[in-house]
């Protein structure tokens, strides 16, 4: 099949040479991190996580929500999604190509991640990150490739593909519980030390991925001739409805238990979010962005009136993927840090490289995502033909 990834229009070309040129120029920043060293981004002594992991955690989310149509369309027999469960499944596998990438930047020298290989230990949470993310790409590759190669062939997927399918369910939730794992791990970090963590994760992502695969059937309908079905975009809307409230209420619930304890460990970082601390107050514009941002998609998502037209959808759809982004990437990262356990304020910024570098890596994973849903499309083209 790879043969239909290399046939396309001059509108597909272009836009592929586009996204590799991205890639090109975030390659040669990268180079000039990889001779200098990571004091080209704004991390610090008391930031040391920053913008490459702020996205990472945020894909990862991504990568996990595509088992919302999974889930329904193998285990409870949902046919309707029968015809954009592959698009769920190579959207994961092209986060997941990103997560790794921005893991890789991360670590300064490459090399590095050869430890966790070299030197596993099972009271490592990293060791079980690398298992867990590098096993669901592998099962998401596994398991859309020989899903689309046998609705290619007009037959049934191969009887041994149905455990994989089965294990990829619980991988999913792994993943992204595993991430939480490794902040809610870390002593000191009272933002972060909450049993509520990995839920909200969770929520995040349920919400954020179905978002995201929304408006790529959209695109796809747009550009293509293969339509993604209008039931089922509306029933990943709802999905988006119930996992946006959710995660807003969990939120809350946070923000309830910071205040009514009044523990200054707790209660810090949220007031450094909302309304600054100490005169310092970078990141508040963009959280109270992130709020109205989810409130506008709950109100638009909620409202069957307003849900059920796609231009308006659309509109919710992006408000909910960017004010998840705001509050689980940039939000979260630096509101974990922010003030440090002496109770400092140092506040973090990415820096220009940072931005080149992490823009260099999504154009890799739209090139990725661009291949894989010109391949399923072809497919799915040819069978409808």
């Amino acid at each position: 099949m790879l043969e239909l990834a290399i046939k396309g229009s001059k509108r597909y070309w272009g836009w592929m040479a586009l996204l590799a040129a991205v890639v090109g120029v975030g390659f040669l920043v990268y180079l000039q991190q990889l001779s200098f060293g990571l004091g080209i981004t704004g991390m610090s002594r008391d930031v040391s996580w920053g913008f490459y992991i702020a996205n990472f955690t945020y894909l990862v989310g991504v990568a996990a929500g595509g088992v919302m149509v999974v889930l329904p369309y193998y285990l409870h027999d949902y046919k309707a999604f029968g015809k954009i469960t592959i698009l769920g499944e190579f959207l994961a596998v092209a986060s997941l190509v990103m997560c790794l990438l921005l893991i890789l930047v991360d670590l300064g020298q490459p090399m590095r991640m050869l430890n966790v290989i070299f030197y596993p230990s099972p009271r490592s949470v990293l060791f079980w990150d690398m298992i867990v993310l590098n096993g669901y790409l592998f099962l998401n590759i596994v398991v859309g490739w020989n899903v689309l190669e046998a609705e290619r062939n007009g037959t049934s997927y191969p009887f041994w593909l149905k455990p994989f399918i089965l294990l990829s369910i619980p991988w999913a939730i792994s993943i992204h519980t595993v991430t939480a794992y490794l902040y809610s791990g870390l002593p000191g970090r009272g933002f972060w030390m909450t049993a509520i963590l990995a839920p909200r994760f969770l929520s995040s992502a349920f919400a954020a991925g179905p978002a995201l695969l929304i408006l790529l059937c959209l695109v796809v309908r747009k550009l293509t001739r293969f339509d993604p079905g209008r039931e089922q975009i509306q029933s990943l809307a709802k999905i988006v409805a119930y996992a946006i409230c959710i995660n807003v209420f969990f939120f809350l619930c946070e923000v309830f238990v910071a205040f009514y304890s009044n523990i200054p460990e707790h209660t810090a970082h949220i007031k450094y979010l909302f309304v600054g601390l100490e005169g310092k107050g970078a990141l508040v514009p963009w959280m109270w962005t992130s709020m109205g941002l989810m409130a506008v998609g709950i109100i638009l998502l909620v409202n069957p009136v307003t849900r059920r037209q796609e231009g308006v959808l659309a509109v919710a759809c992006v408000a909910v993927f960017v004010g998840t982004w705001i509050d689980k990437g940039l939000g979260m990262i630096s509101g974990g840090f922010v003030p440090s356990p002496l109770h400092h304020v140092n506040e973090y910024a990415p820096t220009i490289p940072e931005i080149l570098i992490t823009l260099g890596i999504y154009a890799m994973g739209a090139l990725v995502l661009t291949a894989l849903f010109k391949m399923a499309i072809s497919v799915k083209e040819e069978v409808a033909g």
